[in-house]
């Protein structure tokens, strides 16, 4: 079992305050993927991407955090570069078990919340070696934790996921971390009043410089963002 600290916890509540804050509607639920591959010259490429599942009387499809900008006339880049915050808190937070396990620790996080229930599922995939590329992933992950299966691909996203469900599964290690929502008041995008959250806004404005330097290290496919650090983090 995964050993948790001060500073994990206080980065989960950081985590969930940055999620709440992305998402400007009412909703159900939201799972949220991000991977960490470390390159041989110390820097860690991965991906991110979450869906959430809007609050209503009837049944709702699930919604790729990407759209909001153009559903709820968001400026995009300014989006985007939350979404890199996000990451980069992620990274903090993988950083900090290194420190925990000594050296090499999980390459995958699930994260997901419903009912007021926080849950985070760390895995141990071998993804440097993987013969599944980020965009099969994201396929194979919408399969197992948002149900879009068969009836709703298309050819290439079909042969991905039949060759995924026939295949031989290998054992990898898994860890879990389950916790309640605490946190109160949270504003989202739209309401947000930036004299409550200063230090998320200085937070922002530093990272959105850092972005703007390094354009040509983040790129969309399918929705799905890409990251590739620009140097060794020294959080």
């Amino acid at each position: 079992m995964l050993k948790q600290t001060k500073k994990t916890k206080e980065i989960y509540e950081d985590l969930q305050r940055k999620i709440y804050y992305m998402i400007p509607e009412k909703w159900e639920k939201l799972y949220l993927y991000a991977s960490f591959i470390d390159k041989e010259d110390g820097k860690v490429a991965g991906e991110l991407f979450f869906y959430y599942i809007p609050k209503g009387i009837l049944k709702k499809n699930p919604v790729n955090v990407y759209e909001i900008p153009s559903k709820f006339n968001i400026d995009e880049k300014e989006y985007l570069q939350l979404v890199e915050i996000l990451y980069k808190r992620l990274k903090i937070l993988r950083d900090e078990y290194k420190k925990i396990e000594l050296g090499e620790t999980w390459s995958n996080i699930t994260i997901s919340i419903e009912n007021s229930n926080f849950k985070i599922q760390f895995k141990y995939d071998d993804l440097k070696n993987s013969e599944y590329s980020s965009y099969d992933r994201h396929i194979i992950w919408r399969y197992e934790y948002l149900g879009i299966g068969m009836e709703q691909l298309n050819k290439e996203e079909k042969e991905i996921l039949k060759r995924y469900l026939t295949g031989a599964k290998n054992f990898v290690r898994e860890e879990t971390y389950e916790s309640g929502i605490y946190i109160r008041d949270i504003k989202n995008i739209i309401d947000y009043d930036t004299s409550e959250n200063s230090e998320f806004e200085e937070k922002t404005e530093t990272a959105n410089k850092k972005v703007e330097k390094h354009e040509e290290y983040r790129t969309m496919k399918n929705q799905i963002l890409s990251f590739l650090d620009e140097e060794k983090d020294k959080s």
